[in-house]
């Protein structure tokens, strides 16, 4: 019954409603492309800092996330090996140091020494 309706619409509109499904096929892969490469590039980003992080750390045990911690009071960083933290941020806890620092990662990838008691932990 369905075919009996279809004869009735002029060629030329459905050849453009294919056009149209074709554009946004190809929109939709255009886009999932763009997606893969900005995540190569996160990543490539996340592994500049961990390398960074461990020259800098001298940390060259295996990196695991502990535990997770969020951020109590906003504290800036005082040299790069330090953790720039901001209240209510989500950081995974790599390790724990001497004393009262931990070794955080926040959500850009980034690695550095926070005070424990900056942190609440669940």
């Amino acid at each position: 019954e369905k075919d009996k309706y279809k004869t009735q619409i002029p060629k030329f509109l459905t050849t453009k409603d294919d056009k149209d499904q074709r554009k946004s096929s190809d929109d939709l892969e255009r886009s999932i492309f763009k997606f893969k490469k900005s995540n190569a590039e996160k990543s490539k980003k996340m592994e500049k800092e961990e390398k960074f992080f461990r020259e800098t750390s001298m940390h060259d045990k295996e990196i695991r996330v502990i535990n997770t911690a969020t951020v109590k009071c906003s504290v800036p960083s005082k040299s790069r090996i330090d953790l720039p933290i901001t209240a209510g941020e989500q950081l995974d806890v790599i390790d724990v140091m001497e004393g009262n620092e931990v070794i955080c990662r926040n959500s850009k990838g980034r690695y550095g020494y926070v005070l424990a008691e900056h942190l609440n932990f669940r």
